[in-house]
């Protein structure tokens, strides 16, 4: 075989095997391009130590430095002035604006997903987004939407090391026309304690670094499994609705949600129902038919994943034809 050419049933590379100086080249040149499943994000930057992080929280993602279309294309910058030597710092740049103020260059990758995220929540109005985390088992998905501080993520993060598909951390983006929630596969971002918690819960998590003194507290990153970024593109069914607070000490609380209850807690919980109109209205409603929903209080993890894994029998028997 010729050098340079891959036998046919080779699989791609991914960027966990790519090696970081490709991945420079990638982010440096045309950009590296990931498929989160809802968008196609183009990224490019001048930073070297972006690319080990990348390598580290997308390592299961094909490494790709082309493509016919991207969704987003944003750039990571380091100015080309003092600030390169002193306090360095990152912009987030899209489309020829700066919306952000800068962040140190060390944290360029937390500026990258939330840039990314809020790019996301104002350019996908053609679904309902739900900020919310979404996780899937037997075709059906469990849907988690909750205030920042809910234990959204740690749940989600503990779902996904445990045998659920991934759809996402941040997004429950729900396609009316198609019925099903779409996936926004991107690595499930843990703030302070939450950190501590999985890393106890699961110490062989793939957790990227931990990026100190952010505008959040510490945050680091948990890499999608595998099975889930193979399936970036697989949908699917409403299943059930879980609405999750973490209260210290707590005993597991879990208890059903009348309908007119979940539809004003999935509208509040929705980045852009207001926009959608009557579409975002009829969206909720129809979440609202297929639905049951459970408001679920915990402290204990584990307590709190025996619960879900004994309720999900009973939401399948609910959806049974």
């Amino acid at each position: 075989m010729r050098p340079g050419l891959m036998a046919a049933d080779a699989a791609p590379p991914n960027l966990g095997t790519a090696g970081l100086q490709p991945i420079r080249q990638a982010l440096g040149g045309d950009g590296l391009w990931l498929d989160v499943g809802l968008v196609r994000m183009r990224v490019r930057s001048n930073l070297p130590v972006l690319a080990a992080h990348l390598q580290s929280v997308y390592r299961h993602f094909g490494f790709q430095t082309q493509g016919e279309w991207a969704d987003l294309h944003f750039d990571l910058r380091s100015p080309g002035n003092l600030r390169r030597w002193i306090a360095p710092q990152v912009r987030f740049f899209c489309d020829g604006q700066v919306p952000f103020e800068p962040f140190p260059a060390s944290a360029a990758l937390p500026l990258m997903e939330w840039g990314a995220n809020w790019l996301i929540g104002r350019r996908c109005n053609h679904l309902l987004l739900l900020h919310a985390g979404v996780v899937e088992r037997q075709g059906r998905a469990l849907v988690m939407p909750a205030l920042p501080g809910s234990g959204k993520s740690t749940l989600t993060a503990a779902l996904s090391l445990s045998g659920w598909r991934l759809l996402s951390d941040e997004f429950g983006a729900y396609d009316l026309a198609a019925g099903a929630f779409r996936p926004a596969i991107k690595p499930i971002g843990l703030k302070n304690q939450s950190i501590d918690v999985i890393r106890a819960f699961a110490p062989s998590a793939p957790l990227g670094p931990s990026f100190p003194k952010t505008r959040k507290g510490t945050v680091a990153h948990l890499a999608p499994d595998q099975a889930s970024v193979l399936g970036v593109h697989e949908t699917a069914r409403p299943g059930a609705v879980l609405l999750p607070r973490w209260e210290a000490g707590s005993a597991t609380q879990l208890q059903r949600v009348q309908p007119h209850l979940a539809f004003s807690a999935l509208a509040f919980n929705a980045f852009n129902y207001q926009v959608l109109g009557a579409q975002g209205f009829q969206a909720v409603v129809a979440l609202c038919e297929q639905c049951p929903v459970w408001q679920l209080v915990y402290s204990d993890l584990d307590d709190a994943l025996a619960r879900i894994d004994a309720l999900w029998s009973e939401v399948m028997a609910g959806h049974s034809p």
